[in-house]
């Protein structure tokens, strides 16, 4: 069984095109699982938190092929609270090569073989100070070992302010793979921050991210 976020009433599947990361633009359909063991002042997505709706894996298979897109991004809350449940979900879709999955992730959890295996793309997020987390919560070195020995994991950062370089830095992750995108969840405070986020990005040698769902929909739920 399943515990999927809760928007209007209904499990939160629904179809848009990917906003972040390296497949930005891409069609998706987007699934929420409720649950995380964080919890950032700063979440757009809080009502993500609690307890959502209970669903068979069976169920939520097709819900998702409903939608006709071959592509499933897997976001929270923390989807890796729920790994067992994943990993029969998963089975129930189609294979690598005919359908992509990503992953959203915090970062704090180390993915089963069972997903390791399967999931084509992870958008881990660690969290910094500004976050409100504390770093023994927030940064877990054998999760992040387990992802940076994957070429298939990237690293997104939600940073404010210049000062916040030095903490991603010292985290050893491949550079090549590190995105830095605004603390943003409106319209207005987007566009005000991406100059600073973009000129921290040049500086350092490392992406810069869109929020392009933020760009489109200001801060919608559900798009």
């Amino acid at each position: 069984m399943m515990d999927i976020a809760r928007l209007n009433s209904e499990p939160e599947i629904f179809r848009s095109i990917q906003g972040e990361g390296t497949r930005t633009g891409a069609p998706s359909v987007f699934l929420r699982l409720a649950g995380c063991n964080l919890h950032c002042t700063w979440c757009d997505t809080k009502h993500s938190w609690g307890r959502g709706v209970e669903c068979t894996e069976e169920e939520t298979a097709r819900r998702i092929l409903a939608h006709n897109c071959p592509a499933l991004v897997i976001t929270g809350g923390e989807p890796l609270l729920q790994q067992e449940s994943l990993a029969r979900l998963l089975e129930l879709l189609p294979p690598r090569g005919e359908f992509f999955i990503e992953v959203e992730t915090n970062g704090t959890l180390s993915p089963c073989p069972a997903l390791a295996a399967r999931v084509d793309q992870w958008n881990v997020s660690p969290k910094l100070a500004h976050s409100g987390n504390a770093a023994q919560e927030a940064i877990r070195a054998d999760a992040l070992a387990a992802f940076t020995a994957m070429d298939n994991a990237w690293f997104k950062f939600v940073v404010k302010e210049e000062g916040d370089w030095p903490a991603i830095a010292a985290l050893g992750l491949p550079q090549r793979r590190i995105i830095l995108m605004p603390c943003a969840a409106t319209r207005a405070k987007l566009q005000a921050a991406q100059p600073a986020v973009a000129e921290i990005c040049a500086r350092h040698g490392v992406l810069m991210g869109r929020r392009l769902q933020v760009e489109l929909w200001d801060d919608r739920k559900g798009v």
